[in-house]
């Protein structure tokens, strides 16, 4: 290979740059002002010959080649410090900043817990959570993990490992049954007030499974549709409709009374619950020790209160 003295000016800046999210941030984070962040960035795409962000006076996000490459300095500079750290006699315990993306009432009722038993196992490693239900680009927002929760999880370049299953429950008020009477059958949805989750791919369209495998789609009217669980559920208990909600964004309501499971002669969709990271071969130990940490307390617990 060439010599060339300049090829790796400007990479940790610009990696700094898309985890802090700003320019401000990684001029803050870097002891340097930011037009010294702009200029190196500047600098770094004129000798690559391509704009690796796009950048405007309220956002910052990669290019399609800034993607790629941002992948590429992450990798060169865990290697770069796993070498360090070989040489130094180092350990490589988990520290810095560690940021998730998670949905709302999964990381309150399931995630939170853990959260608070992983920061004091790690005390060096401080978390970033983001709870959301909306849909998240993880390179472009510097997310290190995302938590998400589907029947289905669309194609990814990102690996997305299993922790748990959960089940999908229609649910009703003994109020709301009491006033406009109790579907019999799935299709008799078409007649009900629903409330559905926008954050699906169709929302209005509601699968079921009968105990012969047979699949029945019914095209429901939505008497609200919203991108919160925690609305579906509040609506539902105040008997304003007829809802979809995974077991996990549930308490105690079934049991006490307060809601009633409908079609119980019908198979339970599944909702698989997944950690979701950049496909590379090597991982922080901040990351690799959030994922073995949440493996260990919530895989396998289907359903598990």
């Amino acid at each position: 290979m060439a010599f060339n003295a300049h090829l790796l000016d400007g990479m940790i800046i610009f990696v700094e740059v898309v985890n802090s999210g700003s320019f401000t941030k990684a001029a803050d984070n870097s002891g340097h002002s930011t037009s010294y962040i702009s200029k190196e960035i500047n600098k770094l795409e004129e000798r690559l010959g391509v704009r690796l962000l796009h950048r405007t006076t309220r956002s910052l996000s990669l290019t399609s080649e800034g993607e790629i490459y941002f992948q590429q300095c992450q990798q060169l500079l865990f290697d770069a410090e796993q070498a360090e750290l070989a040489m130094t006699g180092g350990q490589v315990e988990p520290r810095g900043l560690l940021r998730i993306s998670c949905p709302i009432s999964l990381g309150i009722s399931r995630v939170r817990p853990v959260v608070a038993k992983y920061m004091a196992q790690y005390p060096e490693v401080n978390l970033e959570l983001d709870l959301n239900d909306r849909r998240v680009d993880m390179v472009a927002e510097g997310f290190d993990l995302l938590i998400r929760a589907s029947a289905n999880i669309e194609d990814s370049s990102l690996i997305c490992r299993p922790i748990f299953q959960s089940h999908s429950i229609t649910l009703a008020s003994p109020e709301y049954l009491k006033r406009y009477g109790t579907p019999s059958h799935p299709s008799d949805l078409a007649n009900h007030r629903c409330i559905s989750y926008s954050n699906l791919k169709t929302p209005n369209v509601w699968q079921f499974t009968d105990q012969d495998n047979q699949h029945h789609s019914v095209q429901v009217q939505s008497k609200v549709l919203t991108n919160s669980s925690e609305m579906e559920l509040g609506l539902c208990l105040a008997g304003q409709g007829i809802t979809r909600l995974p077991k996990f964004n549930l308490g105690s309501e079934i049991e006490r009374g307060l809601l009633i499971p409908l079609f119980t002669d019908f198979k339970l969709q599944t909702i698989n619950v997944y950690m979701m990271y950049p496909s590379r071969k090597h991982m922080s130990s901040k990351v690799r020790s959030f994922i073995d940490f949440i493996l260990h307390e919530l895989g396998d617990s289907a359903d598990r209160k």
